[in-house]
């Protein structure tokens, strides 16, 4: 199963594509956010259901988040 969300936002650099899912990486002020929304999604979907989750962006042209969950798990 594959599941796509995409926006027509500002994008996002090479360098913090690369840091999306790291635990506790944030692009706010420190003690604005904790940070872990990507790592656990990643953890679920990758760890625990065997699947994938990719970005597909850059600054000016909006973000993809593509997921994709096999419909059987090994």
């Amino acid at each position: 199963m594959l599941i796509s969300i995409k926006d027509n936002g500002p994008g996002i650099t090479k360098e913090v594509q690369a840091r999306l899912f790291d635990p506790f990486f944030t692009t706010k002020p420190i003690g604005q956010g904790t940070g872990l929304g990507l790592s656990i999604s990643y953890q679920i979907i990758v760890d625990k259901h065997q699947g994938k989750i990719n970005c597909i962006s850059a600054p000016g042209k909006g973000t993809e988040f593509m997921i994709e969950i096999p419909i059987k798990q090994r």
